[in-house]
């Protein structure tokens, strides 16, 4: 069968088959003779249930035959990131506790993308528990960067955005607490956005946002118009006025003001190859109209803020897993939550107002600038055995998790940012961009990004694996 469907966009599949040119299930079809060739070499979804899908295929287009509404989504493949619950689909979480769990029910994120007529056909790997920003755990193995097998593909919506940049996948579903989203897609060369806090229905806890992952920015905005349907089932269900981001997504940028750091005004080590791409965006970003100046915001506390409220976080999710089975946990993951174990109330407390004066400032600093345009990662991709970087530029890390603060110090704003593909190093691996927005203003991030988009063309780039 001709692959030729699995290299179109989420939009033009979604015409073709809403037109009846194309069936869903030929679609499915299509996807899953492609997924057997191409995942072996990657590992990116790591559970396939094709039955399930080809009847949901068939469904679709019994109701288009009749004439009847099918969503937006009406067709189009993807898989659920490990850590979300399928009813009657396995789902590990990464972790052999989990190693043969099948939950009963569905996130309510599976229902509303289902709902929206969109075939689940499996999941993609994650780490265990989805902590750490590199996709490896002991139930599937790791997954690959399909730019260099031998290099990580990031995480923790790792195995999403490795089916994205392969074509396993038209459109994936991810979430971010200090980078998930936007580290893979940076890494892998495709779309990743943390949303506003609030925008997309989720946990209580604010500072884990779920967001749509995709190739191009115009699929992510048809994604996020799904996942950002007002619900009445979760506490952090979303009071956001009801947006349909793919209209107006082209928009004149003449004049518009913006920031852009390569390393946070120096208040963070940043890899010279990361640095030189970020750098080289600033013509792109007068090309399209934009005023461009080198400045970025004070973050001062952003390093207190994440690390304590997610040690907290961390130690209320898995301390009574941790307690029956220490021994099925990975290290890191144990000194995260023991870290948390010993927060008082008061440091909580402090954690929070510390981070309310933190958006506060950089609130204020966006009232001069319309958006920020920072690195996503600090370091290129790098060699997918070792578990996490231990050295940049030179200086230290002393945890797991603090080769990512060029995103979560973002995330500790709740503001929206967006992995947009921005270059490549000298060795052919991917560089992101992060454009940061205003508090709320998801829409002008993508308007920004396919702009950038747009005129880069970046993400077109195919890595080695399909060449």
């Amino acid at each position: 069968m001709d692959n030729e469907l699995c290299f179109k966009t989420a939009k033009e599949l979604t015409h073709l088959i809403q037109t009846r040119q194309v069936s869903a299930e030929e679609t499915l079809r299509c996807f899953l003779e492609y997924i057997d060739r191409v995942n072996p070499a990657v590992n990116a979804i790591v559970t396939l249930v094709p039955e399930h899908a080809l009847h949901l295929a068939r469904q679709i287009d019994t109701r288009l035959a009749r004439g009847e509404s099918v969503g937006p989504l009406a067709g189009l493949p993807i898989a659920h990131k490990d850590l979300v619950d399928t009813k009657g689909i396995r789902t590990t979480y990464g972790s052999r506790i989990y190693a043969d769990h099948i939950p009963t029910s569905d996130d309510l994120l599976v229902t509303q993308i289902n709902a929206a007529g969109a075939i689940t056909l499996g999941k993609t790997n994650t780490p265990e528990f989805g902590a750490g920003s590199q996709t490896f755990n002991e139930v599937f193995g790791a997954t690959r960067n399909p730019y260099d097998l031998s290099k990580t593909c990031g995480g923790s919506s790792g195995g999403a955005a490795v089916a994205l940049a392969t074509k396993m996948l038209p459109i994936a579903d991810g979430s971010d607490l200090g980078g998930s989203l936007r580290n893979p897609a940076s890494y892998c060369n495709v779309v990743g956005f943390r949303t506003s806090t609030g925008r997309v229905s989720g946990s209580w806890f604010s500072m884990t946002v779920p967001g749509p992952m995709a190739r191009t920015v115009e699929d992510c905005a048809l994604l996020l118009n799904v996942m950002s349907e007002p619900s009445g089932n979760t506490a952090a269900s979303s009071a956001l006025s009801a947006i349909d981001f793919t209209k107006n997504l082209d928009r004149d940028f003449k004049q518009v003001k913006i920031a852009i750091s390569t390393d946070f005004n120096g208040q963070l080590p940043v890899d010279a190859k990361i640095r030189d791409v970020v750098s080289a965006t600033a013509s792109t970003f007068n090309n399209i109209g934009c005023e461009v100046s080198e400045d970025c915001p004070d973050f001062t506390g952003a390093d207190e803020v994440f690390k304590t409220l997610r040690a907290w976080m961390c130690a209320n999710t898995h301390r009574d897993d941790l307690a029956a089975h220490r021994d099925l946990y990975k290290e890191t993951l144990i000194w995260n939550a023991e870290q948390g174990m010993q927060l008082t109330g008061k440091d909580i407390f402090t954690a929070e107002k510390t981070r309310e004066k933190l958006f506060q400032r950089v609130q204020l600093f966006l009232e001069d600038f319309e958006f920020l345009i920072l690195p996503v990662t600090q370091v290129p991709p790098f060699d997918i055995n070792k578990e996490y970087v231990d050295t940049i530029d030179g200086q230290k890390m002393h945890t797991y998790i603090d080769w990512m603060k060029s995103c979560y110090y973002i995330s500790t704003t709740g503001l929206p940012a967006i992995s947009v593909p921005a270059g490549f190093t000298d060795t052919g691996l991917p560089v992101g961009i992060q454009i940061v927005g205003r508090h709320h203003q998801d829409h002008g991030v993508l308007q920004l990004a396919k702009a950038f988009e747009s005129e880069t063309k970046y993400g077109q780039q195919l890595p080695l694996l399909l060449k």
